[in-house]
């Protein structure tokens, strides 16, 4: 089984990093940003859309989050252990992804209309502390030793980057903004593994909590120079591993680190073989125990959007299928979410944007070049092979 539609028809607007869940009545339920932009544009919104189990389209898309003259961005959907559906994202305050401030909505209501009722919402505070400043200073004094070792036009720009990254370590209001979600959380019973990331430090860590949400602790960071979007899952023997995004000098590679004492530190992310363009990957064990990463298998450009395939808990990767696979120039998907159902369905949400010239126009004048798109397929269609 293979199957994929746009969730809303072309548009105008820039439409970007979707996230997906599966309610309790068998809904589906995604989100979204849409806006002329992204952290400059006062106009991005949070919006929705809904498939309600057994039908054969998406609903109209409804707002979900909108801050007036501000941008919403990198939304987050989620159900806890208490059937609460959550919806995590960024407001951006003076148009630079530093200065994010991470909020939330929950709703207990949430399948009888379209769009979810909300009954509670506040700022999700991020704290680093003094140890996070220390672990960042011994990080940065290791690539400091290692600088020698570069090329000599990769040296000025770690000059700049140990310097930026060491000045907002030392500043509390830097450590506390700017982190970010991307990717849903891992959640195990009352604990939720939330994955965040900073531009500003151009790495990440995990904000965990022990009682649903109701308070939240900052994880040591994950350190790597350009490793960030963290996407979690759990090996059998306990180790938690993050698969992230590469906005690090070349070559350009999916990073990973791991975690063996529940998400409380961290190793230095390292980078795995998988080729990656500076774009999100999303991680996916399956209930059969294998586990999927799906990402951009190029090094430049996001035309191909790939899913791997992993027997040994991600020991080996290999390319199973394709979710596109177009030429460089022609389009570009993107940023992908994944979930199993309860059914054993496996389903997408990926960005989902064409490059061409030739493409009809809103009534603004813009290309109708964006969407979100879903994809839903079995196991048995990823195992034939493309």
């Amino acid at each position: 089984m293979f199957e994929t539609q746009l969730m809303f028809p072309l548009n105008g607007w820039h439409n970007h990093a979707s996230s997906l869940v599966e309610c309790p009545n068998g809904d589906l339920l995604a989100c979204w940003f849409s806006g002329s932009g992204e952290r400059t544009a006062d106009d991005v919104q949070i919006l929705g859309a809904r498939r309600r189990k057994g039908a054969t389209r998406w609903s109209q898309p409804f707002p979900m989050a909108d801050t007036p003259d501000y941008p919403d961005c990198n939304p987050v959907l989620f159900i806890d252990a208490r059937r609460r559906l959550w919806l995590v994202w960024i407001t951006i305050l003076n148009h630079r992804w530093e200065g994010s401030l991470l909020k939330y909505r929950i709703s207990t209501d949430y399948q009888r209309a379209l769009a979810p009722r909300w009954t509670f919402g506040d700022v999700l505070h991020i704290s680093p502390d003094a140890r996070f400043v220390e672990q960042v200073e011994a990080w940065l004094k290791r690539l400091e030793a290692q600088s020698a070792s570069l090329p000599p036009a990769l040296r000025p720009r770690l000059e700049v980057y140990l310097q930026t990254v060491r000045q907002n370590a030392r500043d509390e209001l830097s450590r506390r903004l700017g982190w970010m979600t991307r990717v849903p959380p891992l959640i195990e019973g009352e604990r939720i593994y939330l994955p965040l990331y900073s531009d500003g430090f151009s790495f990440s860590l995990v904000a965990i909590s022990d009682d649903s949400g109701g308070r939240w602790r900052a994880s040591s960071p994950i350190l790597g120079a350009g490793a960030v979007q963290p996407s979690l899952l759990r090996r059998r023997d306990g180790a938690l591993v993050a698969y992230m995004r590469d906005n690090g000098p070349p070559p350009n590679r999916v990073f990973v680190a791991y975690s063996r004492d529940n998400g409380e530190t961290w190793t230095e992310a390292e980078k795995t073989s998988l080729p990656n363009p500076g774009s999100s990957v999303a991680a996916l064990a399956l209930r059969t125990g294998e586990w999927l990463l799906i990402g951009n298998d190029t090094e430049q450009g996001r035309h191909q959007l790939a899913i791997w395939l992993s027997d040994d808990e991600g020991r080996t990767w290999r390319v199973a299928r394709y979710l596109e696979r177009d030429a460089e120039g022609r389009g570009r998907y993107a940023y992908p979410c994944a979930i199993q159902a309860r059914d054993g369905t496996i389903h997408v949400t990926y960005s989902y944007a064409l490059e061409r010239d030739d493409l009809p126009r809103d009534e603004q004048g813009r290309p109708k070049r964006s969407a979100i798109k879903w994809a839903r397929f079995d196991r048995e269609w990823l195992l034939r092979g493309d």
